[in-house]
């Protein structure tokens, strides 16, 4: 990877470069892609894929369904996200975007929604463009447990309120798989607290990323969802189990109403039948 400075808009940089992280789907087909795939593209590095368009922008895949655009036009990210295709694999109903910029400046560093970098060297790509994937990852990721929780709390209200087990157990189960498909995201997929696999051994790149990373508070949040997804897990175990002991005891009952009914009819016809 060299460090030769990138212009993502044509001859000459601009001071800002708007920038998209767009989280499209729960992953990205990446085998086998080339930048030949795009219309007059050409990769500046291959892990993660960078992309130069041809209309100047840089465009960033990650395997687990996010996009990176940088100086790309709205035009050209329509063009964009249209060439991906089905190499999305369960696309969201809406995509989750952050908005930032990126600034050329001396002085390094991160101010809210804004990374400035002396310039877009690859090796500062692969740390902007790791940070800011991971970043509307766990975006994604926040917003599913927040719907996790609001699916569990009417079950939490009910039990609270009335003393009685829910009786909806395969959506409680569904919720669980969900929190579990969550875990495997994020720290299989996603890996939150790794760096990226080419930054290289360069003291001032890793700063940038570390930088990067203290700013978007990444071991915070995925220890945060982490707990959050362990409660609702540890929650959830015990509530199906008192659902499948209830229903345990309702189907002996029955059994056992049954059994009574069999030797009913079997006194009646013994005894009391007119035959």
């Amino acid at each position: 990877m060299t460090d030769n400075p990138i212009t993502p808009l044509g001859e000459t940089s601009q001071q800002r470069l708007p920038v998209r992280a767009l989280r499209l789907g729960r992953r990205l087909r990446l085998a086998s892609l080339e930048a030949g795939d795009f219309h007059q593209s050409e990769a500046i590095t291959s892990s993660p894929l960078i992309l130069r368009l041809g209309g100047g922008g840089l465009a960033a895949l990650l395997p687990f369904g996010t996009v990176v655009l940088i100086g790309v036009s709205p035009v050209d990210e329509e063009a964009f996200l249209q060439e991906l295709g089905d190499r999305v694999e369960s696309r969201l109903d809406a995509p989750v975007i952050i908005v930032s910029e990126i600034m050329l400046a001396t002085n390094e560093g991160v101010s809210g929604d804004t990374i400035t970098v002396r310039n877009l060297s690859p090796p500062r790509l692969v740390a902007i463009v790791d940070a800011l994937a991971k970043n509307v990852a766990l975006a994604f990721e926040e917003e599913e447990v927040r719907k996790l929780i609001e699916v569990l709390e009417p079950f939490a209200s009910d039990l609270a309120n009335s003393g009685r087990l829910p009786w909806k157990r395969r959506q409680m189960l569904r919720t669980v798989g969900h929190s579990l498909l969550i875990h495997h995201r994020l720290l299989e997929r996603v890996e939150v607290e790794e760096g990226p696999e080419l930054l290289p051994d360069d003291g001032e790149i890793r700063r940038l990323h570390e930088r990067l990373g203290g700013a978007y508070h990444f071991r915070k949040r995925a220890r945060a969802l982490s707990r959050r997804l362990d409660a609702i897990e540890v929650m959830m175990a015990p509530l199906t189990e008192l659902i499948d002991a209830q229903r345990g005891i309702r189907l002996e009952t029955m059994i056992v109403f049954l059994i009574m009914f069999e030797i009913s009819v079997y006194l009646y016809e013994l005894f009391l039948s007119p035959g």
